[in-house]
């Protein structure tokens, strides 16, 4: 029931008590202090009512056949929300006690004033309230928000946005692939955010960013003496994502040695400090991202074929910018809105369609995060409210994505393969459907020519 039809009407108590002329008493006071009170003289009769559209319980706790905690447990089973009150004498306080352990939410001992039991009511009738809101609230964040952040509608992005939706709710790694500057870190937000574990922690770190000595006590944390230095026992961010997600962003960066103990934790589920003896089993989720050709790496001998494995269960790409230029339109117009909030004193209003021509034919090699930044500085340091193209840099929007030539040294044949189907897949905006189609070849080898599945 919604906080709105509580407040619109007056709050339905059920009271459950087996001396009868005190259950209607309560009932006949409580009328008068605002309440709708049914009272019913047995358990039995009482547990039948359970199910229906009761905002509270108020239950005596010593009755025969059923006590109050029989009652407290089925109302709990059939609204988890609904406040239950639980009425006893004196001498069965610890009982009472109990109840409270068990989901109750007050206790009031015999005999009691009936505008004592009317302000009870009335606070867990309003924290009720407050958490079927919080309730609905967090349902909204997840189902609505948690992508709202992620701006396109290309078809490269919504495949990506379509897949973070489809493992959100799932336990297994997932892994960001895509260049630098793409949103890899606002995706891996969001698929916690749409998550379960939406409530609890999302912890990242960059591996390309902490120097390897660090990066493992940082990692798995450490214990009192376990180092020169460790003065004090340190709690990893394995640890601190417990029960949430952790985002090891540039995990292609990541040393051998720290990579086989990674590996532990995703096979076993446990971490141990640096310099403990003890384990401490885990519940956290495992998101990575990289920039790297990971499968190259491992042919290299620089990332475990084994933790790779482990990683690429679910594999995102996110496009870059130059495969979803039909989302530079919305793109430019948050991060102008975004920036003229960063700083108000700046003249600049909108940008001239000279100006959006360019940035049009800009190729964007840092991609969303070079987008940003280039509106920033125009904001910045432009002194009119439109923004003309003379205000770019003079070699801004040059270039162009070229086709493969046929110049300079002999290259492989699977090479030249390779580069065209790269550069077809960029003509095409990403769509790799159809990048298979114009090449008239099947997706799983146009995957093969670029790389993202290893040769036979």
């Amino acid at each position: 029931m919604s906080s709105r039809n509580v407040a619109a009407r007056r709050p339905r108590v059920l009271i459950v008590d087996d001396d009868i002329v005190l259950a209607e008493t309560l009932a006949d006071e409580l009328a008068t202090d605002g309440f709708d009170a049914v009272h019913v003289g047995s358990s039995r009769d009482g547990a039948r009512l359970l199910g229906d559209d009761f905002d509270a319980v108020v239950t005596d706790l010593r009755m025969p056949s059923l006590d109050g905690l029989g009652i407290l447990a089925l109302s709990r089973t059939a609204a988890p929300d609904r406040p239950v009150i639980v009425m006893t004498a004196f001498s069965a306080v610890e009982t009472a006690v109990e109840s409270i352990r068990q989901g109750a939410y007050h206790y009031l001992t015999k005999p009691f004033k009936v505008d004592e039991l009317a302000i009870f009511l009335g606070r867990a009738l309003a924290e009720a309230s407050l958490r079927r809101e919080a309730t609905t609230l967090r349902r909204a964040l997840r189902d609505s928000s948690s992508l709202a952040a992620v701006i396109g509608e290309s078809a490269a992005m919504r495949e990506a946005c379509h897949l973070v939706k489809r493992v959100a709710d799932a336990a297994t790694p997932v892994l960001f692939s895509g260049e630098t500057g793409t949103g890899k870190g606002l995706l891996a937000h969001a698929l916690h955010q749409t998550s379960r574990r939406a409530a609890q922690a999302f912890v990242t770190i960059n591996c390309a960013a902490v120097p390897e000595q660090l990066l493992e006590s940082e990692l798995f944390g450490h214990v009192r003496g376990a180092f020169t230095g460790a003065m004090a026992h340190r709690t990893g961010l394995l640890e601190e994502a417990n029960g949430g997600t952790l985002f090891l962003d540039e995990i292609g960066e990541m040393p051998m040695a720290l990579q086989a103990k990674l590996l532990h934790v995703l096979e076993r589920g446990v971490v141990r400090a640096v310099g403990s003896d003890k384990e401490k089993h885990l519940d956290v989720r495992i998101v990575a991202a990289t920039h790297r050709d990971l499968r190259k790496q491992v042919a290299d001998g620089q990332f475990r074929e084994d933790l790779l494995f482990r990683l690429d269960i679910v594999t995102i790409d996110v496009p870059p910018l130059r495969r979803r230029k039909e989302d530079l339109p919305a793109l430019l117009g948050h991060f102008l809105e975004q920036a003229r909030a960063k700083h108000p004193h700046s003249p600049v209003r909108r940008l001239a369609p000279a100006t959006v021509e360019r940035l049009f034919a800009h190729t964007w090699p840092g991609n969303v995060r070079e987008l940003a930044n280039v509106v920033e500085r125009l904001v910045l340091l432009c002194g009119t409210e439109v923004v003309g193209s003379e205000d770019l840099p003079p070699s801004f929007g040059a270039e162009a994505p070229a086709a493969p030539e046929f110049s300079g040294p002999v290259q492989p044949l699977h090479e030249l393969e390779r580069r065209y189907a790269q550069w077809a897949l960029d003509q095409l905006g990403g769509r790799k459907m159809m990048t298979a189609e114009r090449l008239e070849i099947d997706r799983k080898t146009l995957a093969r020519l670029l790389g993202e599945v290893p040769k036979p």
